[in-house]
């Protein structure tokens, strides 16, 4: 049965509509055409977009991912934002915990921002009858969400039981094509260069490269050398220490379960043979003094610390996750001490699914019942997924950071300059990449209505953007950009369910209490068996499979797997 809007929100909504101006800024772009794409069937007819009130409102924000650049909107985006909508943000991030304590005391409190960005712990936010139902108000008062999402609407209800839109995904990119690999296994440019730039398919060649690199050279200016890092720090475990088992083994990722592509039925990842044999090179890599032993025991900053001193040869993680200190190097012009990408899988026989594509998802943003004004919010959502709005958190300000050069729109070399080599500064001044949380956009190489990209990564600005030194060792791979080290979408059916890991956590206590139990095993578990003497490794691993069962995680499978067929169920109507 779908959850009813609120009787109090329902007064809110009338009273705004009589609240707001019919006077103020028109959203509508110069050219008045709608976006464009290869193989995009979003309607090419004009959006008529809503008058716009400018008049100022500040709206508070909670986001449960961190955003360590933010400057509270004093950057050049931001002040435009509020110059073109009246609205500022009072932003809190989470930097640490992915948002699971602070949102856990906002459903117990009734004690919520006005928009939230609440990752995996939309359930909770849900079941507190936290979230407004988005559905009118987007059907009202947002043409270009509808415009944006267009067929992809289904995809943003809840359920088939509660089919109400609680957040629109801004994780997810609408038509998004990937020109570019920046996860994968990393390996520092200077390492591939003095060894002639070997083949790193296998985690065998992985493996060779870093312990002949740091027999070479054991100190990094007068430091230790690090040949593998990893980061265990609260939630950042999954990236960087058992997500990895997915892509080594031959599956995409899908959070904490394996999907059956069949069945769509899910169990722990970790229950898997090939996993944990994946688990077992970690301890190898342990035993043979090759992964770093404060790996289980340091905190994110000095992960950070450590790879931005340039000592670490190797890292299995996202760009997102160390990009700060790989940007630290950048700034102190140590080119040769970032890392490039790889395919690596424990045979050359399993292919790396990085790029195994999921259909439209994401987790999203959504307006609580604490807002008074969610008229104001939505249209506020509405324009930054308008074209300006899009353009604007993309490519910053014409005149500043890019010009327009025979109707193409081009980042001037200092531009450029100082995103590679000053990044984070220039993050702070700019706003660039700050602002993708506060709505839904286009993916990388869709056009604009001018012919224009959305988003600054396709081919050519790529390429643009990086270093010599990364061009160098690209070159050598016979490869223009590290995507093209890797297999291609087209080798992978669709995952029919998306991407798991994107879907809000079942609502079931039976779910909830069982997931948080399994979660600390793994948490204490996998670092134990990584470290353990490696007679001691079967016994550890195994006996944390038998205590996985013990505490309920056949009966938090069992309904997972009912989770993932509800979203087959929505999403396809079969």
């Amino acid at each position: 049965m779908k959850r009813k809007t609120p009787k109090t929100f329902a007064m809110l909504l009338i009273a705004s509509a009589l609240l707001i101006s019919a006077c103020g800024n028109s959203n509508t772009n110069s050219s008045g055409k709608t976006a464009e794409s290869t193989g995009n069937s979003t309607s090419t007819n004009a959006v008529k977009e809503e008058t716009n009130d400018i008049t100022p409102i500040k709206f508070t924000f909670f986001g449960a991912d961190g955003s360590p650049n933010w400057n509270n909107m004093k950057d050049d985006v931001g002040q435009l934002i509020t110059e073109k909508t009246g609205v500022t943000i009072n932003a809190e991030y989470d930097m640490n915990n992915g948002g699971d304590d602070k949102i856990a005391l906002m459903a117990a409190s009734g004690d919520y921002p006005d928009i939230i960005f609440p990752k995996g712990n939309l359930t909770k936010l849900v079941d507190a009858d936290a979230m407004i139902d988005m559905t009118d108000l987007i059907e009202e008062h947002a043409p270009n969400l509808k415009k944006l999402y267009s067929e992809n609407l289904n995809r943003l209800k809840y359920s088939t039981a509660d089919p109400a839109i609680y957040t629109i995904p801004t994780n997810g990119s609408v038509d998004q094509q990937s020109f570019d690999a920046t996860g994968g296994f990393e390996i520092q440019h200077r390492v591939l260069k003095e060894l002639g730039y070997p083949e790193i398919r296998t985690t065998a060649d992985f493996e060779k490269a870093l312990k002949d690199y740091v027999a070479l050279h054991p100190e990094t200016d007068g430091a230790k050398t690090i040949p593998l890092l990893l980061n265990a720090d609260d939630w950042k475990i999954m990236i960087t220490v058992t997500n990895p088992a997915f892509g080594a083994t031959g599956l995409a990722d899908d959070g904490e379960f394996y999907i059956n592509p069949e069945t769509y039925e899910a169990k722990l990842h970790y229950k898997r043979p090939e996993e944990k044999e994946y688990f077992r090179w970690l301890n190898h890599m342990y035993n043979e003094g090759l992964l770093d032993k404060d790996t289980f025991v340091q905190k994110d900053d000095q992960y950070q610390a450590k790879i931005a001193s340039g000592r670490v040869l190797g890292l299995i993680s996202q760009e997102w996750e160390y990009g700060n200190a790989e940007n630290a190097l950048k700034a102190a012009g140590k080119d040769e001490y970032t890392y490039g990408h790889f395919p690596v899988t424990m045979s050359e026989d399993i292919l790396d699914h990085s790029f195994q594509a999921t259909g439209f998802d994401g987790y999203g943003i959504g307006i609580t019942t604490s807002c008074k004004d969610p008229v104001r919010a939505i249209k506020f959502l509405d324009w930054m997924a308008s074209e300006e709005g899009q353009v604007l958190r993309n490519w910053g300000i014409e005149g500043k950071h890019y010009n327009v050069e025979d109707g193409v729109r081009v980042i001037p070399a200092d531009v450029q300059d100082r995103k590679m080599n000053d990044n984070i500064a220039f993050t702070k001044e700019s706003g660039i990449g700050l602002y993708f949380v506060f709505s839904g956009h286009y993916g990388d190489g869709v056009k604009d209505s001018t012919g224009n990209y959305y988003t600054t990564n396709f081919p050519e600005q790529i390429i643009a953007s990086y270093s010599d030194v990364e061009k160098e060792s690209l070159a050598a791979y016979n490869a223009t950009t590290w995507k093209d080290l890797f297999p291609g979408e087209d080798e992978f059916p669709v995952k029919v369910w998306g991407a798991a890991y994107n879907m809000p956590a079942p609502s079931d206590t039976v779910y909830t209490v069982a997931y948080q139990k399994t979660q600390d095993i793994i948490r204490k578990r996998i670092p134990e068996a990584i470290l353990a003497k490696p007679e001691k490794f079967d016994e550890i691993f195994d006996g944390m499979l038998a205590d996985l069962d013990k505490v309920g995680a056949v009966q938090m499978e069992q309904k997972y797997t009912e989770h993932v067929q509800d979203r087959v169920k929505l999403w396809t109507g079969q």
